[in-house]
């Protein structure tokens, strides 16, 4: 990174007035640092996700205080210094949670996405609805002296043949960092990757390369190899993994660890990451989880305000307690890493993705588009039930696979892979099958019964003589960005949420191919 972080971190000091007690983290090269002492500052974290459910509802532990209440004596006991917290909502009461991690000295790294908000691997398409909410998660969150990071994506691309989804979840990284920077805040954004081997070299330059607005300010991985008391650094291909980070120009940190293939865990790979065989090139990480469930991965069981250590709870102390990583001062160190650049594309180098972004979202564009329409959808929203949604979803896919076929639908479209992205195709589902509507519609000159769909559409008096002027509407709340050069069989399929724990649904918008269905309509 070009510009150091830690450059303009004092403003939000003055800006954080609901929780003082903990000393401001900054990103300086490859590391992290304590601000007021000059240390480095290494992770020594766990996933914390208490109370996941399998179904769509989104649970914020956060905004819930009983729940901090119960689960701090154990975050204090085991020695953590951060939490990684996959679902939160902006809105809600999070002062009480946030000051008792802050007076206990735990950082909040924070995942934007949830099972409901994110971009969605099987069908990839980013508009101005997400990127309103990801701004209201970092306003609602942004206050808080202890939230150090927040990550745009989780393992979006986890195998070769969904490599483009990265595109999307790298403009939205794109413009996250760009409204943070517009409030005068200093948090950093990255991103968080499974390891596949086939295309963990693409995925990580990937999202260092490019623009400094455009480069994810860290980069996490979630690491399972190292497996009981038999493996080593070498055995467990940790080597490798710290071998392809030689020299990077951001921090690096595992964002989960700890496989649980023999147990109960004794956490051997701890003395690796906190010692000299990985802190030169990692920040140290989160270890794979806090709440025991069905995947049996947690440290400790819940059950309404009771907490119970599991087997794994005192190795994975005990481990912890027994590293004291050295690093370096901050004022003593000098970047020497190099940014990447980006990976070639094509089927022949297993990655799909341009290094040519979508256009950062505007919702004034779109409104703007609607108002030149003069027949649309009877729908206002997205349905958010189940069954509506599906029955949504294949409403809409039938239009755009008879519409397009006939009329080229360029305006609403995406091609992450070729870089091309239509003036529309950040609109959301409902404004796009809308303008793929009343396309038909022009086309028939408005003949009798050519805005009907089966009853899906109407006719509707439009106030705009044409979209000429739409393409310049800008949001005032969005920085402009414009087009720029897990493990378990109940993997999330999305960016966002736990890796492991919940088999929500992603209400993606609809990816606006020639002839498909919206994503959201799919139960994961």
């Amino acid at each position: 990174m070009r510009v150091s972080i830690a450059s303009s971190a004092a403003v939000a000091l003055g800006l954080a007035t609901q929780v003082a007690a903990i000393d401001p983290l900054v990103i300086k090269g490859s590391k992290w640092f304590n601000q007021k002492t000059g240390a480095q500052f290494f992770v020594k974290g766990v996933d914390y996700q208490p109370d996941i459910t399998s179904t769509s509802q989104v649970r914020d532990p956060l905004a819930d205080s009983s729940i901090c209440t119960r689960d701090l004596p154990f975050l204090k006991d085991l020695g953590v210094n951060a939490i990684r917290v996959y679902q939160t909502e902006p809105f809600g009461d999070h002062d009480d949670c946030m000051q008792m991690l802050s007076d206990a000295g735990i950082y909040v790294m924070l995942d934007l996405s949830t099972p409901t908000y994110t971009i969605n691997r099987s069908s990839p398409s980013y508009d101005a609805d997400l990127l309103g909410y990801y701004q209201q998660k970092v306003d609602t969150f942004g206050q808080y002296d202890n939230v150090f990071a927040f990550i745009a994506g989780n393992e979006a691309t986890n195998m070769v043949n969904n490599t483009d989804t990265s595109a999307y979840v790298k403009a939205a990284l794109r413009d996250v960092k760009a409204y943070i920077k517009s409030k005068d805040l200093t948090i950093p954004v990255g991103y968080a990757t499974n390891d596949d081997a086939d295309i963990r070299w693409q995925l990580q330059t990937y999202f260092d390369c490019g623009s400094e607005e455009e480069q994810a300010d860290f980069y996490g991985v979630n690491l399972y190899e190292w497996c009981g008391e038999t493996a080593t650094f070498e055995s467990s291909g940790y080597v490798d993994v710290v071998k392809n980070f030689t020299n990077w120009d951001v921090p690096v940190l595992l964002t989960e660890y700890g496989c649980n293939a023999v147990k109960p865990r004794t956490f051997p790979e701890i003395a690796s990451i906190y010692g000299t065989d990985m802190t030169s090139t990692f920040s140290g990480g989160f270890v794979y989880e806090y709440v025991e469930e069905d995947n049996e991965y947690g440290l400790v069981s819940v059950s309404g305000t009771k907490g119970t250590k599991t087997a794994d709870y005192d190795n994975f102390k005990k481990a912890l307690a027994a590293v004291s990583p050295k690093g370096v001062t901050m004022s003593s160190y000098t970047p020497s890493g190099k940014q990447q650049s980006c990976p070639s594309v094509g089927a022949a180098y297993d990655w799909m993705a341009s290094s040519t972004l979508p256009p950062t979202p505007s919702n004034a564009t779109c409104d703007c588009m609607m108002k030149s329409l003069s027949c649309v959808s009877k729908l206002k929203t997205v349905p958010t039930s189940t069954d509506d949604l599906a029955s949504f979803g294949e409403s809409v896919g039938n239009i755009f696979g008879t519409v397009c076929a006939d009329v080229d639908c360029g305006d609403v479209s995406t091609d992450a892979t070729k870089g091309v992205y239509g003036k529309y195709s950040f609109c959301n589902a409902v404004e796009r099958v809308s303008w793929v509507v009343n396309a038909w519609y022009v086309e028939q000159r408005g003949v009798d019964g050519s805005c009907d769909f089966g009853g899906f559409a109407e006719t509707t008096k439009a106030t705009l003589s044409d979209d000429s002027t739409c393409s310049d509407q800008k949001d005032s709340t969005t920085s402009s960005g414009g087009s720029s050069s897990n493990k378990d069989s109940d993997e999330d399929s999305d960016s966002g949420s736990s890796s492991k724990s919940s088999g929500a649904s992603s209400m993606a918008a609809l990816s606006a191919g020639a002839a498909v269905v919206l994503a959201a309509a799919v139960m994961f």
